[in-house]
């Protein structure tokens, strides 16, 4: 697989790809696959964003208000560091880079702008932002759903293991640099 060093990982990342992909098909696999992909769905922020304030505010012992901020602010982070580099690189997704026979793909094709996984960014986001401070279920919850979410991608045929591991490395970098903002302006630093 051509890309540079970083991202092929000498021909691993395209067989990780590969054995996750095809690991499973079946009613229930496909459509955990797809469902993570649904709830990974960076769109989705308003409803995640009055969820987790509603939980903050009915449960704080649940969950921080200040943890909720961090998430607020760190989706914009999120989504200008994901839209940034996403037309920069430019990589092609799997179905253009093995060819469509060679990737089980559930759902909607996709061919171009593969490095990194928004959706992967968005559950990371969303899991490193409300981790301090949460109660422990929830933590358990908001992990859970991050790695549902970016093996999904992997098992619909989206996106290679760099991509969501790009995705994920850049989730809870803007959720940390946007704790150290708040910090910085002022309000109340979230337990990390």
């Amino acid at each position: 697989m051509n890309g540079p060093w970083w991202y092929s990982w000498g021909g691993l990342n395209h067989s990780m790809f590969l054995v996750i992909n095809h690991a499973g098909n079946g009613w229930l696999w496909n459509h955990l696959a797809l469902w993570g992909t649904a709830a990974g769905d960076h769109t989705l922020f308003p409803i995640y964003a009055a969820l987790t304030l509603a939980l903050a505010l009915k449960r704080p012992h649940w969950l921080a208000a200040q943890a909720v901020l961090v998430f607020l602010v760190g989706y914009v982070i999120d989504w200008g560091i994901v839209s940034s580099i996403k037309p920069w690189l430019d990589f092609p997704r799997p179905p253009r880079a093995l060819g469509e026979g060679a990737v089980h793909v559930l759902g909607r094709t996709e061919y171009f702008h593969s490095f990194p996984s928004g959706h992967t960014a968005f559950a990371f986001l969303l899991m490193a932002s409300l981790l301090p401070g949460a109660h422990w279920t929830l933590k358990v919850v908001l992990v859970l759903f991050a790695l549902w979410v970016g093996w999904s991608r992997l098992a619909v045929g989206a996106h290679f293991p760099a991509d969501v591991l790009g995705g994920a490395l850049i989730g809870v970098f803007s959720a940390w640099l946007a704790a150290q903002a708040l910090r910085l302006a002022g309000y109340a630093q979230v337990k990390r």
